[in-house]
């Protein structure tokens, strides 16, 4: 599986163990994008509570997992 294509097929397919592969790496791969788009956002002078709306979260929520890493890159 090296596509979101593949993964997504995967995920939908019989197969409980190969559907749980699926969703496991789906979910590191939103982990990634979301991780990436919140650092691009705080570049960008974004306030937490905008990002939180934008991924429809508290913003407690959002900083939490985030701030730690945003703090380590200077923003």
């Amino acid at each position: 599986m090296t596509s979101v294509r593949d993964l997504a097929e995967a995920a939908d397919g019989a197969d409980p163990a190969t559907g749980l592969a699926a969703v496991a790496a789906l979910r590191r791969l939103a982990d990634e994008l979301e991780a990436l788009h919140v650092g691009n956002a705080r570049a960008r002078g974004w306030s937490w509570q905008a990002i939180a709306d934008a991924l429809g979260v508290r913003r407690q929520s959002v900083h939490k997992k985030h701030a730690a890493r945003s703090a380590e890159e200077g923003r």
